[in-house]
């Protein structure tokens, strides 16, 4: 005989179900990623900023430095997050949202950054053989023919780095928020994660597009269009991560 459920009953866990959404929808998130900002603009210029020093500090310390920023940036990104799960129910937004990552789930969310830095770094490792292979190639044939196969190295080199990136970048878009909010395990988050990217292909890859153009005029007055940039598009992937996954 069952047991006789007890009230009230414990919800459902999260098991990462995601859905597809139309085209659209990016613009959608990311007017959405707008209005969130303009209710405290203060805010997030000052989180904006903060985040940006912070990650240019860290940067400056050479091999080290790029290691420790994309082992971070998880955790960051989950900060930015409880920000716009403030604002969204209605509550204060405050500096030390930021560092919330860093008090809820952050070793999940280190480990994160560690898959996140391995699929990097192995991509750079690709990038540096083809184009050190194509190099040595050249240098060894010499004059024309020597030029192309250098050149050659160096396209396919570019074209493994844009291949490769995309399954790493998929597997991490929405994998902070995974576990940020419902406590996934790493690998499990981004699997979910890679499944929505998938799913939704073609509005990530508008959404994505958007954010590298936007990114670029960003960072051509010195990059301080990245202090509005960065808050905006935290937002918005806040708003397509509660679109997309409909548990949430």
């Amino acid at each position: 005989m069952d047991e006789t459920p007890s009230f009230p009953m414990a919800p459902a866990a999260f098991s990462g179900r995601s859905r597809e959404v139309d085209p659209g929808a990016v613009f959608d998130w990311l007017t959405q990623g707008w209005t969130m900002f303009l209710v405290n603009p203060g805010i997030w210029l000052g989180c904006g900023v903060l985040l940006l020093v912070m990650l240019m500090a860290i940067s400056i310390v050479p091999v080290f430095g790029q290691i420790a920023a994309h082992l971070l940036v998880p955790l960051f990104g989950a900060g930015m997050l409880q920000l716009c799960r403030r604002i969204s129910d209605g509550q204060e937004p405050q500096i030390g949202d930021l560092f919330a990552g860093f008090r809820h789930n952050a070793g999940q969310l280190v480990m994160v950054g560690v898959f996140f830095a391995l699929g990097i770094f192995g991509i750079a490792l690709v990038a540096f053989a083809l184009t050190s292979g194509g190099i040595l190639g050249g240098a060894v044939t010499g004059r024309v023919a020597g030029f192309g196969i250098a050149l050659g190295g160096i396209m396919l080199a570019g074209l493994m780095v844009l291949v490769l990136s995309v399954p790493v970048i998929m597997a991490v878009w929405f994998a902070p928020a995974l576990v940020f909010f419902h406590g996934m395990q790493p690998l499990a988050a981004m699997r979910a994660s890679f499944a929505a990217g998938l799913r939704n292909w073609l509005v990530m890859t508008i959404f994505g597009v958007f954010l590298m153009v936007a990114a670029f005029f960003a960072m051509l007055p010195l990059g301080l269009g990245m202090m509005l940039l960065l808050p905006v598009a935290s937002a918005a992937v806040y708003a397509s991560y509660r679109d997309i996954f409909p548990e949430a």
